[in-house]
């Protein structure tokens, strides 16, 4: 998501790198409900030179966006300044929000939503930096020392000792996410019913045994199919589904009752405990941070 710009971080839109036929991200403005939808290049690695070796921009979006499918040059850091947001590689959807980030590696294609409000902020690595960086996709633990540096880093008059440090710096802070949000997408026929229900209404209240008598299979049918895919049965994928939709209106700013009634749970309690089983956080905690 996002493309980079050599310029400074606030930008309220930005600058996307053109690709060898000229070609620009395309935005387009469709209703009802306005929302923002973004086509992006798909680049491989390496293709765009980069002005140093760790840049960034910001953006807060105005509108519900959605990233097309598009791939970078350079690796990517996502993460927010505000709201949450998701990024979804092939079946799976992470959550991303200002203390969790995801690592794209360049090359690798990804698309995005953000709800309007969002904040977002990505970090462009260059391909040929010297230091260990991961080779798959992985949730990031965004510190406030790491966010800070990050941000002196698109400072386009930075000292290069004082760059070369906080690269040195930043490329020492990057570790996994004890706390990622990321829910797998089963693609199975059998399975899409129940999938496009969730995503149509995430409340849906329609049980294990429920959808077996729909789709006239056994429940341990339904329930190794997503296994199979997910490593999750049923229940416990339904909870990360919702969670990750519950993620989305906290990053929002929606009551924690109004949460819980939109992704199906009778009460904030019973909503905050399953909340807090899937992201370790309770959803009040989750929403400040």
């Amino acid at each position: 998501m996002g493309g980079w710009r050599a310029g400074g971080i606030g930008q309220a839109t930005a600058e996307q790198p053109r690709g060898d036929n000229g070609r620009v991200a395309r935005r387009r403005v469709t209703g009802p409900g306005a929302i923002d939808r973004r086509d992006l290049p798909i680049f491989a690695p390496g293709e765009i030179v980069m002005p140093f070796t760790i840049t960034g921009m910001s953006e807060a979006v105005r509108l519900d966006t959605v990233w097309a499918a598009h791939a970078h040059a350079t690796h990517e850091l996502l993460w927010n300044r505000r709201g949450a947001s998701t990024a979804t590689i092939g079946t799976r959807t992470w959550t991303i929000t200002p203390a969790v980030g995801l690592w794209v590696p360049a090359g690798l294609l990804h698309e995005g939503r953000a709800p309007r409000g969002t904040w977002y902020r990505t970090a462009h690595f260059d391909v040929g930096a010297t230091a260990a960086l991961p080779l798959e996709p992985v949730a990031i633990e965004v510190t406030p020392l790491l966010a800070l540096l990050l941000d002196r880093l698109v400072e386009p008059d930075l000292a290069p000792r004082s760059r070369h440090l906080a690269e040195m710096l930043v490329f020492d802070l990057l570790a996994p996410s004890p706390q990622a949000l990321l829910v797998h997408m089963p693609c199975r026929p059998l399975l899409a019913p129940i999938v496009a229900a969730c995503q149509s209404d995430p409340a849906d209240s329609r049980s294990l045994a429920d959808w077996a008598r729909e789709l006239a299979v056994s429940g341990r049918t339904i329930t190794r199919a997503f296994r199979a895919e997910t490593g999750l049965g049923f229940a416990d994928w339904l909870a990360a589904f919702r969670a990750q939709q519950a993620a989305l209106l906290l990053g929002g700013g929606l009551a924690v009752d109004e949460v819980a009634d939109r992704v199906g749970y009778r009460s904030a309690s019973a909503f905050g405990a399953a909340f807090k089983r899937v992201t370790g956080l309770s959803p009040g905690r989750f929403r400040d941070s």
